[in-house]
């Protein structure tokens, strides 16, 4: 990145000058962005799993073409990008995912420029602007209440053999009766929870289900999935053909985005048509199958995260976790169950009650008796030498 700022010369230009990266999907525009470079995206109200992702990059800066927050509710992504120190500008229009991917431009406030031009302008977004916009979009939650509980009512009337009696659900190979269920959704802090679950990874070897980026992140934590879950937009081929079995998200009508994808593959698969989303069906799955326990990482639980999600079908989320019930545990939940406890003096007396009982264990054998004897023979011929060494000081 190269940072030019005006001195009043007419040959020197003042903003951030870097090559840019453009993608009107956050989620697939953020693998491919490399440190120093600007993020050009079409995201309306961005979220924080978003907002994580793109921090994560470093990029030099992110031009939104849409609203950054709309006012519909407050969204958590703007105020990340903003804390982390990212310049953000917003509601740039359309015309800035023309840009050619790889070409420098130069961001000056609110303006983009490809070489002389002018190519759109936009909103800088600040701490002040942001509290400002979340204030008014708090206002206008009690909306978004009503719209959620209206697509929750839609989505219970068109999924109501799936949530009630399991109709639908597809057989698998995979066994999970009476066994735990670990879902995996690359989500809220799901790097550190999985982190958090090795304990209980290694204790109980549940079967591991990756919903879509979600097995990467499985693969990334030094795993290996038992299931990957969802459209397959956001996986790589590598963890897909890592020998897990595939379940591949499928609309109602009967289309499926990521079956051309596992077919071209040569993957073996089958296909779950429902209406919610890749983390609902991974749930619906492993519930139908008799899975004991099910424990989600990464998975949206509030009505904020809900509707950050940025989706009205978020409302098959809250219909599923009610379906599965007593079944479902946080993972944040399960890893302080399992976070360890010893504090270094219990630590010690462990140590020491070990050597006790080794030590007790020499002295009633033979070697132990004869080994104790020469250490002993050794401490006296010590203490003599010692003895004998202070005596001739003070004589």
């Amino acid at each position: 990145m190269r940072v030019l700022r005006s001195r009043g010369a007419a040959d020197e230009l003042s903003g951030i000058v870097a090559p840019v990266r453009v993608d009107p999907r956050t989620k697939n525009l953020a693998p491919r962005l490399q440190p120093g470079e600007i993020a050009v995206i079409d995201h309306l109200d961005i979220d924080r799993v978003a907002a994580e992702s793109l921090v994560e990059r470093r990029p030099a800066a992110v031009l939104n073409a849409a609203r950054s927050i709309s006012g519909r509710y407050p969204n958590l992504g703007p105020e990340i990008l903003v804390a982390a120190g990212i310049p953000l500008v917003d509601d740039l229009g359309p015309d800035v995912m023309g840009l050619r991917e790889g070409r420098r431009v130069r961001v000056d406030g609110g303006q983009v420029f490809d070489g002389d031009t002018l190519v759109a302008e936009g909103t800088v977004q600040d701490t002040e602007t942001i509290a400002a916009a979340m204030h008014e979009a708090r206002e206008g939650l009690s909306v978004q209440l009503e719209s959620f509980a209206a697509n929750t009512m839609d989505f219970l009337r068109r999924e109501r053999e799936l949530l009630l009696d399991g109709v639908g659900v597809p057989d698998i190979t995979t066994s999970l009766e009476g066994r735990h269920a670990l879902v995996v959704v690359r989500g809220y802090h799901h790097k550190e929870d999985l982190q958090a679950l090795r304990p209980y990874v290694s204790e109980n070897r549940p079967v591991l289900i990756g919903v879509d980026g979600g097995a990467d992140a499985i693969v990334e934590a030094g795993l290996k999935p038992d299931l990957i879950v969802g459209d397959m937009d956001s996986v790589s081929d590598k963890t897909l053909a890592s020998g897990a079995e595939i379940v591949v998200h499928a609309y109602r009508d009967g289309r499926a985005p990521g079956l051309d994808r596992v077919e071209r593959l040569g993957l073996r698969h089958v296909v779950f048509p429902a209406a919610g989303t890749s983390e609902d069906i991974a749930m619906l799955l492993a519930d139908d199958k008799g899975a004991e326990l099910i424990v989600a990482v990464g998975t949206h639980a509030t009505l904020v995260e809900f509707l950050d999600k940025g989706r009205a079908g978020m409302a098959s989320t809250f219909l599923t976790r009610l379906r599965v019930g007593g079944k479902l545990v946080d993972a944040k939940g399960v890893s302080r169950l399992y976070r360890q406890r010893i504090s270094n003096l219990q630590l010690t007396l462990l140590v020491l009650a070990g050597l006790l009982a080794l030590g007790v264990a020499l002295a009633v054998t033979p070697a132990g008796q004869t080994f104790f004897g020469l250490v002993a023979a050794r401490f006296d011929d010590w203490f003599s030498w010692v003895g004998s060494f202070v005596t001739g000081l003070f004589a």
